[in-house]
């Protein structure tokens, strides 16, 4: 689980297929996506890891293994480093061929963009640029439509950036 929220108690057909097949696995990306991982650890017995440190108000009553750039995590995922000053670890899923990004990038529009920061030329786009080495087909993001392909990735890297 990356990220994971709960379905709702009423969504039982969603809950007997994760019962059906536990996560055994549950990862946070970054600090303010705690969301429901205690949920996934308590139920499953998940192994739970995620970033160093997290907002004060937003802290999971789960100890997570700490995962930084270069963190390889069970199943071959892979964290990565993204340029934004350590606020994400996207991770790479090499079997399913697919980068997953918590905020880093974002869809607006139909468009994928990368969301932007004061150093958005200096660190985040040649971090995102370096990406470009592997093998992945699909980028998953959190914001707007989830998942999208590698030439929409690219496209997004010659964007400006996005800007709330």
């Amino acid at each position: 689980m990356l990220d994971a929220l709960a379905p709702p108690a009423d969504a039982v057909d969603v809950w007997q297929r994760l019962d059906a097949k536990p996560p055994t696995l549950a990862v946070v990306l970054k600090p303010d996506h705690v969301r429901d991982v205690d949920t996934f650890v308590q139920r499953y017995g998940a192994r739970a890891f995620g970033p160093w440190l997290f907002w004060r108000d937003n802290i999971p009553a789960t100890e997570l293994e700490p995962v930084q750039p270069g963190t390889e995590l069970p199943g071959g995922l892979v964290a990565l480093y993204d340029g934004r000053g350590r606020g994400e670890t996207p991770l790479w899923l090499p079997e399913q061929r697919a980068i997953v990004f918590a905020d880093a990038l974002t869809e607006r529009d139909g468009r994928l963009l990368v969301w932007g920061t004061p150093w958005h030329d200096e660190r985040v786009l040649p971090a995102l640029r370096s990406m470009l080495e592997l093998p992945f087909e699909q980028v998953i993001v959190s914001h707007g439509e989830p998942v999208h392909d590698r030439a929409a990735f690219e496209r997004a890297l010659e964007l400006p950036p996005f800007v709330e």
